[in-house]
């Protein structure tokens, strides 16, 4: 963990928002189930002084404090929710919930946004607006979505709009700043492929999906390969696929389910449209046929280059150029607050959650069930919070 300057009245506070992120990890909720978290939030926020709104997304939450004159406003997100997992940790904080788990650090999110909240509110060091939007159901759920469309930035307008993620695999507490595309878009595919059932000892008088199946998944992997330029990024992953459940019987039809990302909006078109005339071609050829049910979901997370120049240059300011991360590339997650940005001007970064090594902070990957939010970065990352706001709202 690098060293970095922590903000006074974070410091004061860690030890409070070390237990706040434990109690929220310890009872997850998952997407637009957030209650006991929306409620906690809510509360905080009024208590120290923010007009609290509520019900944008169902359980979502926006903190509203107008200080002085100036007429800037800017918005800072969290997300709330948890993943449908089953905590292996054994810690003293795991989640209490079979079933439900703070596997990707949105408690962490949270209770960095709140602390920085909460010093923004004491030290009143701004002029203009703050909108704090703590966000449901980011877990391919597209809470972000949902906000937006239910009239957030109508109700809270913000001239720019920052959020940010933990990122397991960098050194933790490094800050890593990209403008243009940061993380991908993501869709999901489900091809249901329907043949013709019978006895497996006379597949001759069947029209097998599996097969057809088969043939599709290995035609799939050529897209990337052979017909997506090697200068753009793309994946196609099958990530399931349910057929029959008995030995000698072939089945009437196939399921298969993809998750497909990229990064250019043209790229992300044309899978579309190969995966879908590909599904299509591979069951006729076998007289079989197929119905592509294709989820656009999530753009890619595209930061404006201004916005993201002037958060480097907090950072740079705040804590200097080793907590910088070097030569920072774009990512293959993806994020709904990509639906922010394309309403909003703004950056998504992220802060290293640890690499693994001696003195780098745990390095297990998000959506793993041995995975936590790494409580040593807490404090530099709600002093950044701190430290953005009072820079652009000075």
């Amino acid at each position: 963990m690098i060293s970095v300057p922590i903000h006074p009245g974070i410091q004061a506070s860690t030890e409070e928002m070390v237990g706040l992120r434990r109690q929220i990890h310890a009872n997850p909720e998952l997407g637009y189930e957030e209650f006991q978290t929306s409620d906690l939030v809510a509360q905080r926020l009024a208590r120290w002084g923010y007009a609290v709104h509520r019900g944008l997304g169902g359980t979502g939450v926006v903190g509203t404090l107008r200080l002085g004159q100036g007429g800037k406003r800017l918005g800072l997100r969290a997300d709330m929710d948890a993943l449908p997992m089953t905590e292996t940790t054994g810690l003293s904080w795991a989640s209490r919930k079979p079933g439900a788990m703070h596997a990707c650090g949105h408690d962490g999110h949270t209770a960095t946004l709140l602390a920085a909240a909460q010093v923004l509110a004491a030290a009143k060091g701004f002029d203009g607006t703050l909108n704090l939007i703590f966000q449901p159901a980011e877990e391919g759920l597209m809470g972000a979505k949902k906000m937006v469309e239910d009239g957030l930035f109508e109700r809270f307008p913000c001239d720019a709009v920052y959020a940010y993620h933990n990122e397991p695999g960098f050194p933790a507490g490094q800050f890593g700043f990209l403008p243009g595309v940061i993380y991908s878009s993501s869709d999901t595919v489900v091809i249901t492929i329907e043949g013709k059932g019978g006895h497996g000892a006379m597949p001759h008088t069947t029209v097998d999906p599996i097969m057809v199946a088969a043939h599709l998944i290995l035609a799939l992997q050529t897209l990337v390969s052979r017909e997506v330029d090697p200068n753009d990024m793309a994946v196609v992953t099958v990530g399931a696929m349910n057929a029959g459940k008995a030995p000698n019987v072939i089945p009437t039809s196939a399921e298969l389910k993809l998750s497909v990302r990229a990064r250019r909006p043209e790229v992300r078109a044309f899978l579309r449209e190969r995966i879908t005339a590909m599904a299509q071609g591979q069951a006729a050829v076998h007289g079989a046929s197929a119905v592509v049910d294709y989820q656009w979901k999530m753009p890619p997370c595209v930061n404006d280059t201004a916005a993201t120049d002037f958060a480097r240059q907090v950072a740079l300011a705040s804590m200097g150029e080793k907590a910088l991360i070097p030569d920072m590339a774009p990512l293959q997650a993806s994020d709904d607050f990509a639906f922010m940005l394309d309403a909003v001007p703004g950056s998504y970064f992220i802060v290293g959650n640890g690499d693994g090594k001696p003195g780098g902070g745990p390095g297990c990957m998000v959506h793993n069930t041995g995975y936590d939010f790494n409580d040593e970065i807490l404090p530099s990352t709600a002093s950044y919070w701190v430290s953005l706001v009072q820079a652009y709202l000075r």
